[in-house]
C-alpha cells in the first residue's frame, strides 16, 4: 500500500492489495467499496454460522491468544483448512489481504501464487549455494598437506580451515539483521557474491598470506549463506510446509559434509588443489543467476545512507570481535601454543568478557538489536537454541572423528575415508528428508527432536564398540544408528524456535540458531580433540615399549591427530599397539560425546509443542517495519 509519510515512499509492497487509509482519530480502517463489499459477505456467512453453532462458535472459530502474548502468525491453531486471520476485538475472520494491509509488518504471502516449476528453480539456487558453503569447510582438509609443501608454510595446516571457521562464525549474526534492513535478496546475492569473491582469490593465490585472507573472506559469505537460505525458506514458506524444505537443507549439509574430503583428495590427486576451490565460481555464478531473476521477496529499497545508520554497528563490532577472539584461542590451544599460555587464555577470557558486553549493549544500547533479547525470556526458546547446540556438538563426533578412525585404526586412504563415512551421510539424508515429510503431515515436532536425540545418543553410544579389529557390517550398522538419530534434528528445533517467535523476529530468531551451531561445531572440535590427546598421553608408556620415545613422543599428547598417517605406515607389533592406542582414545572420547547428547535430550523436553499453521504471511523488511517494531516494542 501507499505510505502518506514522504521518508519511507521507498519502501512498497511487490504484492498488490486493496488500498486502506488509517484515520488519525481511530483504529478503524476504510477500505475501497470492493473489500467493504467481501467483508460484508464474508460477515453474513459468519452471521448465518452464529445462528446455527451460536455466538462466536462458528465451525471455523478458533480461540484468540491472549493479548499479553500474540502468537506467533504462522503458529496460531488452526481451525479448518480455510481458516483466517481474526479481527482483534470482534472474533469474525478477516480477509488475508485486508489483515497484511492492516499491519505495516506483514504482507500476502507468495507462496500460493508460485508454480512448481518456479518453487524448484529457486530451491535448487538456494541448495547450490548452501553445497557449497558447507563442502568448502571439509573440501581442504585433504588438500591441506599438498598447499602447505607448494608454498613451503607449516602454517598452513592451522589456518586454511582456521580463517575460514572464524568468519564464518563471527558474522553470522549480522547478516540476518542486515537483511531486515534492506530486504533478504538483495543480501543473500551479497553474501553469495563475498563466497564467489573469496573462492576465486583462493584459487588464484600466490602465497600461503593470501591463501588465508581469501580464506576468511570465503567464511564471511559462507557464513551468510547458511544464515539467509534458511531465512528464505522462512519467508517463502508456511510453517507447516517449511520443515519439508528444511528437510532438504539437512541433507545438502551432510552429503557437502561427507564428499568434501573426497572430492578434495580427487582435486588434489588428478588436477590441482586450485580446484577446490575454481568448483565453486560457475555453480555459484549461476545459483546468483537464477536468484537473481526467480526469487521474489519483500524488497523494501531502502537508501544505502539510511540503512547504515539503522545498523547496530557497537553490536557488530562487538559480537564479531568477541566471537574471533574465542574461537582464535580455541583454535590456537593445543596446537600452536600450550592452553597455559598467555596468549590463549587472554584471547579466551577477553573473548568472553566482549561477548559478555555485547549483550549488555543488546540490552541497554541498540536501538535495532542484532538480537533481541526478548527471544531468550521465553524457556522453550532457549531449550531449543541449547538443542541446536547439543546437536551441532554432537554431530561432529561423526562427520570429524569417524576419519580420524578410518585412517588411524583401520589404515584407509583419505579417499576411502570419505566412502566409508557415505553410511552415515546417506542415513542421515534420508532421515532428514523423512522428519520434514512427517512435520508437514502431522505439524508435529517434539517427537522428532526428542527422538532424534535419544537415538543420536544411543548411536554415538554404539561408536564406543568400534575397535581394531571390527566387522565393515558392525561399522556400517553404527554409522546408520547414528545417522538417523542426527537426521531429525537440523531442522526440527529450527522449526520449533520459529514458532515460538513471532514473524517479526524470525531473521533475528534464525541467525540465533545459525550461531549456536557454528559455536557448538568449532567448541566440539576442541573439546574431541584435547580428550583424544589426552588419552593418548596416557597410551604414552605402551607405546614407549613398542616404538622407543621418538615415535611414541610424536603419537601421543597434542601430536597424535596430526600424526595419523605415520600410523598407517607402521606395520607388526609396532602397528597393532599404535593402532589400539588410537581406538582406545577414540572409545573415551566418545563417552564424553554420549554425556552431551544426553543432556540435549534432557533440555528437549522443555521445548512447548505448537500447532503449526498451513497459513502463511510474508513479513515486510525495511526501516518502516523496524521502526513500526520499534515504536511496538516502547508501547509495550
Amino acid at each position: 500500500m501507499s505510505d502518506p509519510t514522504p521518508e519511507f515512499s521507498d519502501e512498497k509492497s511487490h504484492n498488490a492489495a486493496p488500498r486502506h487509509s488509517l484515520s488519525s482519530s481511530s483504529d478503524q480502517v476504510t477500505a475501497d467499496p470492493r473489500a467493504e463489499s467481501a467483508s460484508e459477505k464474508s460477515n453474513g456467512i459468519w452471521a448465518k454460522a452464529e445462528e446455527a453453532y451460536g455466538p462466536g462458535q462458528g465451525p471455523l472459530s478458533s480461540p484468540s491468544p491472549s493479548p499479553s502474548t500474540p502468537a506467533p502468525v504462522d503458529a496460531i491453531s488452526e481451525s479448518g483448512p480455510g481458516s483466517e486471520p481474526e479481527r482483534e476485538g470482534d472474533g469474525t475472520p478477516q480477509p488475508a489481504a485486508a489483515a497484511a494491509a492492516a499491519d505495516p509488518e506483514r504482507q500476502s504471502a507468495p507462496e500460493a501464487s508460485r508454480t512448481r516449476l518456479e518453487t524448484t528453480i529457486i530451491m535448487l539456487s538456494l541448495c547450490s549455494a548452501l553445497f557449497l558453503a558447507a563442502l568448502d569447510i571439509t573440501i581442504v582438509t585433504t588438500a591441506v598437506p599438498t598447499i602447505a609443501a607448494e608454498f613451503d608454510s607449516n602454517l598452513g595446516y592451522t589456518w586454511i580451515g582456521s580463517a575460514f571457521i572464524l568468519t564464518s562464525g563471527a558474522f553470522v549474526p549480522i547478516w540476518g539483521k542486515i537483511s531486515d534492513i534492506w530486504g533478504r535478496k538483495p543480501i543473500l546475492l551479497l553474501a553469495t557474491g563475498v563466497f564467489w569473491v573469496g573462492s576465486l582469490l583462493c584459487g588464484v593465490s600466490v602465497d600461503m598470506a593470501m591463501l588465508i585472507a581469501a580464506r576468511a573472506i570465503q567464511g564471511a559469505g559462507a557464513g551468510g549463506i547458511v544464515t539467509l537460505v534458511n531465512i528464505c525458506i522462512s519467508d517463502l514458506f508456511s510453517m507447516r510446509n517449511r520443515g519439508f524444505y528444511f528437510g532438504l537443507v539437512g541433507i545438502v549439509w551432510a552429503v557437502a559434509s561427507a564428499i568434501g574430503p573426497v572430492l578434495g583428495g580427487v582435486f588434489t590427486m588428478e588436477i590441482t588443489w586450485r580446484w577446490c576451490f575454481y568448483i565453486n565460481l560457475p555453480i555459484c555464478g549461476v545459483a546468483m543467476l537464477l536468484l537473481f531473476f526467480m526469487l521474489k521477496l519483500h524488497n523494501p529499497r531502502t537508501p544505502v545512507r539510511k540503512g547504515l545508520a539503522a545498523v547496530d554497528w557497537l553490536g557488530s563490532a562487538t559480537i564479531v570481535a568477541g566471537t574471533v577472539m574465542f574461537l582464535l584461542g580455541l583454535q590456537l590451544g593445543g596446537v600452536t601454543r600450550p592452553w597455559s599460555s598467555p596468549t590463549v587464555l587472554c584471547l579466551l577470557i577477553f573473548g568472553v568478557a566482549v561477548i559478555g558486553a555485547f549483550y549488555v549493549v543488546e540490552w541497554k544500547v541498540a536501538r535495532y538489536p542484532i538480537l533481541p533479547l526478548q527471544l531468550l525470556r521465553d524457556r522453550s526458546n532457549v531449550a531449543c537454541l541449547a538443542v541446536a547446540f547439543f546437536h551441532s556438538f554432537v554431530f561432529i563426533s561423526g562427520s570429524y572423528y569417524l576419519p580420524l578412525y578410518f585412517q588411524g585404526v583401520l589404515r584407509l586412504s583419505s579417499l576411502m575415508s570419505g566412502v566409508y563415512l557415505l553410511a552415515f551421510a546417506m542415513s542421515l539424508s534420508a532421515c532428514s528428508a523423512a522428519i520434514g515429510f512427517i512435520i508437514r503431515a502431522t505439524g508435529n515436532y517434539k517427537v522428532g527432536i526428542l527422538t532424534g536425540m535419544a537415538v543420536m545418543t544411543l548411536g554415538v553410544g554404539l561408536f564406543i564398540d568400534l575397535g581394531v579389529d571390527s566387522s565393515l557390517a558392525k561399522i556400517i550398522l553404527y554409522q546408520v544408528v547414528a545417522g538417523f538419530g542426527v537426521g531429525p534434528n537440523f531442522q526440527s528445533p529450527l522449526i520449533a524456535l520459529q514458532a515460538g517467535v513471532e514473524g517479526r523476529d524470525v531473521a533475528s530468531a534464525t541467525s540465533a540458531f545459525s550461531f549456536a551451531r557454528q559455536m557448538a561445531g568449532t567448541i566440539s572440535v576442541v573439546v574431541g580433540g584435547a580428550v583424544f590427546s589426552n588419552q593418548m598421553q596416557q597410551q604414552y608408556p605402551a607405546l614407549l615399549a613398542k616404538l622407543g620415545p621418538e615415535l611414541a613422543g610424536r603419537l601421543s599428547g597434542e601430536e597424535a591427530a596430526a600424526s595419523i598417517l605415520m600410523v598407517s605406515e607402521l606395520r607388526g607389533e609396532e602397528g597393532d599397539v599404535a593402532r589400539a592406542a588410537y581406538a582406545r582414545s577414540l572409545q573415551i572420547m566418545y563417552t564424553v560425546y554420549v554425556a552431551f547428547g544426553a543432556a540435549g535430550l534432557l533440555i528437549g523436553f522443555f521445548i512447548r509443542q505448537k500447532t503449526l499453521s498451513r497459513n502463511h504471511t510474508e513479513h515486510k523488511t525495511g526501516l518502516k517495519t523496524l521502526r513500526s517494531r520499534e515504536a511496538k516494542t516502547v508501547k509495550a
